[in-house]
């Protein structure tokens, strides 16, 4: 059970963390990875954020309304499927992206603290393999490359 505990612990309290260090920029610890996918990929379709992130559509939904409410990111059509929407970054999103970086940065650093570079590669690549064991254990397909990030 220590597993599981100490991934919680640092689960919420890293999400504490970063939503103070977000505030200023008016987006929080659930938004930020959604935010620098869509400036990073102009026109990426909401819909791939499902595969992207693990996360459920109807919390994509809502946290792409929420970021588009508050001025980060436009919606448009999608011309060969007019159910899905491509999403795109607004000037205001790309004026405070290299912050949020830094800012993402400085947080895993403060998670990654006291952990040599051979114990960081050790452990992401078994969190990444914990990962794959959970989704197979719940039959959702997952690429290869889809782990990587």
């Amino acid at each position: 059970m220590k597993i599981l505990k100490w991934l919680s612990v640092a689960d919420r309290f890293y999400k504490i963390y970063l939503d103070k260090q977000l505030a200023p920029f008016g987006i929080s610890s659930s938004q930020h990875m959604f935010l620098i996918k869509i400036c990073d990929s102009p026109g990426i379709l909401q819909d791939s954020l499902m595969d992207i992130f693990y996360i459920h559509p109807s919390n994509i939904v809502r946290t792409v309304a929420a970021l588009e409410k508050q001025g980060m990111i436009t919606r448009s059509p999608n011309d060969k499927d007019k159910r899905t929407w491509k999403l795109y970054p607004t000037d205001r999103a790309l004026a405070v992206l290299e912050e949020i970086r830094t800012v993402c940065e400085r947080t895993e650093s403060l998670l990654l603290q006291g952990i040599d570079e051979t114990e960081k590669e050790l452990f992401i690549n078994l969190l990444m393999r914990a990962g794959k064991n959970i989704t197979t254990e719940l039959h959702i397909e997952r690429k290869e490359e889809e782990f990587d990030d």
